[in-house]
């Protein structure tokens, strides 16, 4: 006889645990590899890593987008508060949506997105109907690979590609680590030139 898998789950002491709750607090989503984890991730001019966000491996991107927005700064030269708002943001198809395109538009953020298949192709069914064509600069968007980059050195330690920390707020802990180690390496780097 098969069943349903419960949304409670008897736990060691007597107790019950909730398994969605579970799910998330350990950042964790089934997809065709098994259970895995997505680090989100936005990075300064030089491809070094600024904002962190850690969901499961079956969450869509795009709906990440707002909570990796949330709480990064631009460090401004000379006095006054730092930026909330880049001048332009720089993303994959993944995020091309009409809400996060809105959400850049209302904030004077110029969107570099390319647009999907399926969106190009609903335009162009729809004709004149189907709205203007959203402006991309194919030359800004070379400057994609930074965050490819960025990615690439993270990976580079065992604890963030492989995934050994059972709850999600270590394993973002052991990412943004790492993230500082980029930083530190960057600035040594530089006080050498």
């Amino acid at each position: 006889m098969l069943t349903s898998t419960l949304a409670r789950v008897k736990g060691d002491d007597g107790g019950t645990i909730d398994t969605k709750r579970s799910q998330r607090r350990r950042a964790l989503g089934r997809s065709r590899g098994g259970l895995t984890t997505k680090l989100h991730l936005i990075t300064e001019a030089r491809g070094l890593p600024m904002r962190l966000h850690v969901t499961g491996g079956n969450v869509v991107d795009c709906s990440a987008f707002e909570a990796v927005m949330a709480g990064r700064r631009l460090a401004r030269i000379g006095p006054g508060r730092p930026r909330t708002r880049p001048d332009r943001l720089i993303a994959d198809k993944d995020y091309s949506s009409r809400k996060i395109r809105t959400y850049l538009r209302r904030r004077g953020i110029q969107a570099v997105i390319p647009e999907r298949r399926d969106q190009l192709a609903n335009r162009r069914r729809k004709g004149g109907r189907g709205g203007r064509p959203y402006a991309f600069d194919a030359e800004a968007y070379k400057e994609r690979n930074l965050v490819e980059r960025c990615f690439g050195k993270l990976k580079q330690w065992r604890a963030i590609a492989t995934r050994f920390d059972k709850l999600a707020s270590r394993y973002l802990a052991g990412a943004t680590i790492g993230c500082l180690m980029l930083w530190l390496r960057q600035l040594e780097m530089s006080d050498t030139l």
